[in-house]
């Protein structure tokens, strides 16, 4: 077999789904593998149906598992049949942030993760072996196709280190804020959540937050002051991103108490963007503004690895969040639902490959 389905972005900014050569494994060191589950991110809607002509005619998606079906003569740890997940950050390797194993900031990031990892929405995908994890036992495809979601909030709660006893608010109620939800509350944090989809919160309840406020029915900055006495939080992440970033970025400020910190995890679109802040209140309250960027190494340990064991030990859920499957045939209502989410009550999308 020479061929396998894929989606390929449109001129348009939707799919279509066709024949496209396998991928070769460019290096003894590197994997192939059959992709069984792929999602649909935040990233990934920000550019549906707009027409982008560095995306047009590429194969998208990066949230994904399989099972290996190839392996290169220099790997000896994995073997066909194999379940796996993909971590689909890769940097150049070379440049200075990379040697520093900071590669989720190397300048290369998206050309090069775009051109072998970064590619779910297909029958087959290459990589590198060291960005292959092993399945652990009882972690399925669909729990696994969630790691990456995951490991990005893993890397926002390093960076914003909430803790026993303090207050996180999160303004987002998707895979992204669910994450760091379960994440605060297994530190021991108090969790309040913001989101316009009644579905989200009710799920965000399900999974154990203090308190879930509705952002449509009032001020919902008042709102969590309120709930925590007016002082404000202690940790506010941002989990929103795109668009509603210039309402949603100001809000997350001004429920930061004095000396708090505020983690910018939902991503910013490309360019120049205007957004007003309540920049002496910032200063004078010393609070402080942590951006995050995808995932990497904590310490020692690869984000990625981490969130696979904390999957398997039950710390992070990942059904409640699967709230729609598509096959890749269905790729672009697939699409339609997950941008929809205030009808459809999507969460998670997963495509079945």
């Amino acid at each position: 077999m020479n061929s396998m389905k894929a989606a390929i972005k449109t001129a348009d900014g939707r799919f279509r789904v066709e024949q496209v050569a396998i991928p070769q494994l460019p290096a003894d060191d590197w994997v192939r593998a059959r992709v069984r589950v792929a999602g649909i991110c935040g990233t990934d809607l920000r550019h549906w149906e707009k027409p982008d002509p560095d995306l047009e005619g590429r194969i998208m998606g990066h949230e994904l598992a399989g099972e290996v079906v190839a392996v290169g003569a220099a790997v000896s740890d994995l073997a066909p049949g194999d379940r796996v997940s993909l971590e689909t950050v890769l940097g150049c390797g070379h440049c200075q942030w990379c040697r520093a194993r900071r590669y989720n900031i190397c300048p290369d990031l998206y050309p090069v993760r775009m051109d072998s990892v970064s590619r779910a929405y297909a029958e087959f995908v290459i990589g590198p072996r060291h960005k292959f994890y092993r399945l652990p036992a009882g972690v399925g495809f669909d729990d696994a196709a969630l790691v990456d979601t995951y490991a990005v909030c893993l890397h926002a709660h390093h960076l914003a280190m909430p803790s026993v006893g303090e207050t996180v608010a999160i303004i987002g109620a998707g895979p992204i804020g669910l994450g760091q939800a379960m994440l605060a509350k297994a530190s021991g944090a108090r969790v309040v959540i913001v989101d316009k989809v009644r579905r989200s919160l009710e799920i965000a309840r399900e999974l154990g937050v203090d308190a879930a406020v509705d952002a449509g029915d009032g001020d919902p900055v008042a709102a969590v002051r309120a709930l925590i006495n007016g002082r404000g939080a202690d940790v506010v992440f941002e989990c929103v991103g795109g668009t509603s970033m210039p309402t949603t970025l100001p809000q997350a400020a001004g429920m930061a108490r004095r000396g708090g910190r505020v983690a910018i995890v939902g991503g910013f679109d490309p360019g120049e963007i205007t957004i007003p802040l309540d920049w002496q209140a910032i200063q004078k309250g010393e609070i402080r503004l942590i951006p995050s960027a995808s995932f990497a190494l904590h310490d020692i340990d690869p984000e990625q690895a981490q969130v696979l064991d904390l999957i398997a030990r039950g710390v992070l859920r990942t059904t409640p969040l699967i709230t729609h499957r598509y096959p890749l045939d269905a790729i672009n209502e697939a699409f339609e639902t997950a941008d929809r989410k205030a009808e459809t009550g999507a969460i998670f999308v997963a495509i079945d490959i």
